[in-house]
């Protein structure tokens, strides 16, 4: 069977999914085009006329993991703020919904000595923040709870989960999944000065 012809733009989807899952499996220094290639089939020439340097195709992996990033699920929702809030929290945090920790604890380390890659989780982690921040300050202005800082509390609320990914991640059972998550709803709750029964609607 004739190969399908994909699009520029849908041979870079491709080829960015199959970089991601092989940096999930082979971490970001073990991982090589030759990888990439091989999951698809494909050359290894064909991956380097999309992405011309392996520093290059890894940076914008992470870029498109995160293409449907907790930005958007706090921006897009039609409901409250505190709503959005809890949700997107109970969403980040290692204990919900969210898929590739290991592949942003691996971003994380290589960041350090790659500055194309760097420079995208630096990116990303301004935008997280930032649009925590904002949905704070909403919330705010709607009277619906009491934050003299969002921004100041988006980055506590960002430095614990990620921190409970880290330990959750790295060293399992070292914190029990029950407990990570009572953490996180406790700290959301304390940030925007409400009783934590009211994160589940039941005050």
């Amino acid at each position: 069977m004739a190969r399908v012809r994909l699009s520029v733009a849908e041979r870079q989807r491709e080829l960015l999914r199959a970089a991601v899952e092989q940096i999930e499996a082979r971490g970001v220094a073990a991982v090589r085009i030759a990888d990439v290639a091989a999951a698809l089939g494909v050359s290894n020439a064909l991956v380097l006329y999309h992405f011309s340097t392996k520093e290059k195709l890894v940076a914008a992996a992470f870029a498109h993991a995160a293409e449907d990033d907790l930005a958007r699920k706090l921006l897009g929702r039609r409901t409250t703020a505190l709503r959005r809030l809890r949700a997107a929290v109970r969403w980040y945090a290692p204990t919900g919904q969210a898929k590739g920790w290991r592949l942003w604890i691996e971003g994380w380390a290589a960041a350090l000595r790659e500055p194309a890659l760097r420079e995208v989780t630096r990116d990303l982690d301004r935008r997280w923040k930032a649009a925590l921040a904002e949905v704070i300050a909403e919330g705010v202005s709607d009277g619906e709870f009491s934050c003299p800082d969002p921004q100041a509390a988006a980055l506590r609320l960002t430095a614990l989960l990620d921190g409970l990914a880290v330990q959750l991640t790295s060293y399992p059972g070292s914190v029990p999944r029950a407990r990570a998550q009572e953490w996180a709803d406790e700290a959301l709750a304390r940030e925007l000065g409400v009783a934590r029964e009211r994160l589940t609607g039941r005050a």
